[in-house]
């Protein structure tokens, strides 16, 4: 029961942070009519967490005084329609110049995927190369993994999509990852399942097999 209680009074702190920030302890204080200190308990779980960030009032009598506001982490709390416009926009692409044009816009960003990463993964061995691409997958919000198979075989899998409202839509959005993979690995790459096919993920299998130049 206190857990929720905790829960319903940091989704009030993060709201007026959102809506009325700078705010200090004791502005939160006198909008919740509950005690400084859990208000100060609660802006210690928020600031440790990540979720929010303070800077020192100086007034010219009296102490220094914390003001707080939102971090940028905080932002994923609140609703976002990015897809929304993006997917009206390419559908009036589409409208306006055929979905050849949607297709060459998906191979523009995978060429220029691999101007970014190819030069720092060329002379790699391929277990640095599939780490590296694992890495590059998390950082861009795939919740992505992998694993080295008896065999010699590599198997990345992305638990998450990012663009998944975009995939759903226009599929050749996948087939430039996996372009994109065997281009950065130079190795034979195979989409085993797909989470805009219905599959509970991405999965993609790496052979040891070069990929013709």
């Amino acid at each position: 029961m206190n857990k929720s209680i905790e829960l319903s009074t940091r989704e009030q702190i993060l709201h007026m942070l959102k809506t009325k920030a700078p705010l200090t302890a004791k502005d939160i204080t006198n909008e919740l009519q509950i005690t400084e200190m859990a208000v100060r308990r609660h802006l210690s779980t928020l600031d440790r967490d990540g979720y929010i960030e303070y800077s020192m009032l100086r007034p010219m009598m009296g102490r220094p005084t914390a003001t707080y506001r939102l971090s940028e982490l905080a932002e994923a709390f609140f609703p976002k329609t990015y897809h929304t416009l993006t997917l009206d926009l390419l559908e009036e692409l589409k409208e306006e110049s055929g979905e050849d044009m949607i297709n060459l816009l998906f191979e523009r960003r995978k060429i220029k995927l691999e101007q970014k990463y190819e030069h720092a993964m060329a002379e790699l061995p391929l277990s640095e190369k599939v780490r590296q691409l694992t890495q590059i997958q998390n950082d861009n919000g795939y919740m992505a993994e992998y694993e080295e198979d008896a065999d010699g075989t590599f198997v990345i899998k992305e638990h998450n999509c990012p663009i998944s409202h975009i995939a759903n839509q226009y599929n050749h959005a996948c087939h430039c990852e996996l372009e994109l993979f065997q281009s950065l690995l130079q190795v034979d790459v195979q989409r085993t399942e797909c989470l805009s096919a219905g599959g509970t993920k991405c999965a993609y299998v790496i052979s040891k097999s070069k990929v013709n130049s």
